[in-house]
C-alpha cells in the first residue's frame, strides 16, 4: 500500500497524465490516504459540487486514521524539525502515518519529507 500526499490527489483530480499513470501503475487498490489528506482536500474545496467530487473519488480509497502512536510520532517529528526544516503540522501527520504504517510515501513535494529519518519516499 502506498500513502498519497495531499498534492498527488490534487493533481489526480486535475487529471494529470503523469500522476494518474503512477496510481495507476501502483494500482487504486494499494492507494491510501491519511485523514489529514482529507481535510485538507475538503478546506480546499470551491464549492460543494467539487466537495461532492472530491468524496466520492476518496471513497475508493482507504483513510487512515490519527491514532495515539500517528499522534506521538507526528509531535515527536514537530520537535525534531519544525524549527531547522520549517515541517508543518499537517505534513508531520501525514509522514507520521506514512511512518507508523510501514507505507512509502508517494508525493509531489519530495523537499517537504527527504530530511525526515525513517520515512520512504515511492519512487517511479
Amino acid at each position: 500500500m502506498i500513502l498519497c500526499d495531499t498534492n498527488v490527489i490534487i493533481e489526480a483530480l486535475k487529471k494529470n497524465p503523469v500522476v494518474i499513470q503512477t496510481i495507476e501503475k501502483i494500482g487504486l487498490e494499494r492507494i491510501a490516504v491519511s485523514v489529514v489528506t482529507v481535510m485538507e482536500l475538503y478546506y480546499g474545496a470551491l464549492h460543494k459540487a467539487e466537495l461532492k467530487k472530491i468524496k466520492r473519488h476518496l471513497s475508493s480509497i482507504r483513510i487512515f486514521q490519527i491514532d495515539e502512536a500517528i499522534s506521538v510520532a507526528a509531535s515527536e517529528l514537530i520537535e525534531r524539525y519544525a524549527k531547522s526544516h520549517g515541517l508543518q503540522i499537517p505534513d508531520a501527520l501525514i509522514a507520521a502515518t506514512s511512518i507508523n504504517r510501514d507505507l512509502q510515501l508517494y508525493t509531489g513535494n519530495t523537499k517537504d519529507f527527504i530530511y525526515i529519518e525513517k520515512i520512504s519516499l515511492w519512487s517511479i
